[in-house]
């Protein structure tokens, strides 16, 4: 049993040789993160799992790959790259990783939170061109922050919150509990909230989850913050609420077209806050993920 880590990025790669051990299964290290795609069957020449940080494996590529039955998708995303069950259907098995960066994510989407309610990048943005610009921003103690599903990152984004003194309401498609919290309707959420934060998962029922109606359903002024996936959103309809100003400003991590082209229409937009897909990227968090990913490999190795 052997593996091929496809993608790695020089910083996730000096981890994962750090953190391997004497017995673990042999995995080769494959440093370039900017593969394509129909290079899988040539980079994995014949081994059994691929580790995958970023890059697509659509299902017809992976026919190609002899011997190839495990994939460690580096995160929760994988159906951003991949079609898990038609995988599945080829004795490809997929193994996500929960869990690893749930408090990195978590501060970005707060600090996204504070960055839009008082408007600091387009301040940098006009200071760095000569303007002076000073509007009011919005005081976030004592407003209400609504989460949009309700796993590990949200219940962290929650413990900051609460701890600023900010209202936290929660819509979660199955029941739970968290001290401080209420779980409310959908509706009361998006019609109550200041400050609505997206963690949901991607699957065929989320896609689109924040849709035109449920947008315009949402409080005037509101601010939008999405670590989540960009399919979760309408995005032609999220633009047109920011250029309405019904969407006050947002704070995006994630879009459906990702790197972001230089001319893509947020990049024109100045209530827009935008990071590179990068929420995840802490050192304490890469230390996590790749730790997890060696588990899962001695886990198939040794099963």
């Amino acid at each position: 049993m052997r593996g091929v880590f496809v993608d790695a990025n020089e910083s996730l790669a000096v981890i994962f040789e750090r953190l391997a051990r004497p017995d673990d299964p042999p995995v080769r290290i494959h440093r370039d993160p900017d593969i394509t795609s129909d290079q899988y069957p040539a980079i994995l020449d014949g081994a059994e799992i691929a580790i995958i940080d970023h890059t697509a494996l659509p299902t017809d590529i992976a026919k190609k790959c002899a011997g190839l039955k495990h994939v460690v998708f580096l995160g929760t995303g994988a159906r951003s790259y991949m079609n898990p069950e038609e995988l599945g259907e080829l004795g490809i098995a997929v193994h996500l990783i929960r869990g690893y960066g749930d408090t990195a994510v978590a501060e970005c989407a707060v600090a996204l939170m504070w960055a839009a309610a008082r408007g600091l990048a387009q301040m940098d943005r006009e200071m760095r061109a000569g303007n002076w610009l000073r509007d009011d921003g919005m005081q976030l103690t004592g407003k209400t922050l609504g989460l949009i599903g309700f796993g590990g990152i949200a219940a962290e984004v929650a413990r900051i919150a609460l701890g600023s003194g900010i209202k936290v309401i929660v819509w979660n498609r199955s029941a739970k509990t968290f001290p401080g919290v209420e779980f409310v309707p959908i509706d009361t959420l998006l019609a109550q909230s200041h400050v609505v934060s997206l963690h949901l998962l991607l699957n065929d029922d989320t896609r689109g989850f924040l849709s035109r109606e449920r947008i315009g359903a949402m409080r005037p002024g509101v601010i939008l913050v999405n670590t989540a996936r960009g399919a979760l959103v309408d995005e032609a309809a999220m633009i047109d609420a920011l250029k309405s100003g019904h969407i006050r400003h947002a704070g995006l991590d994630v879009f459906n077209v990702e790197p972001l082209p230089a001319d893509h229409p947020l990049t024109k937009l100045p209530n827009v806050t935008l990071s590179a897909h990068s929420a995840f990227r802490t050192p304490e968090a890469s230390e996590n993920l790749i730790g997890a990913a060696w588990e899962h490999c001695r886990k198939i190795a040794n099963s």
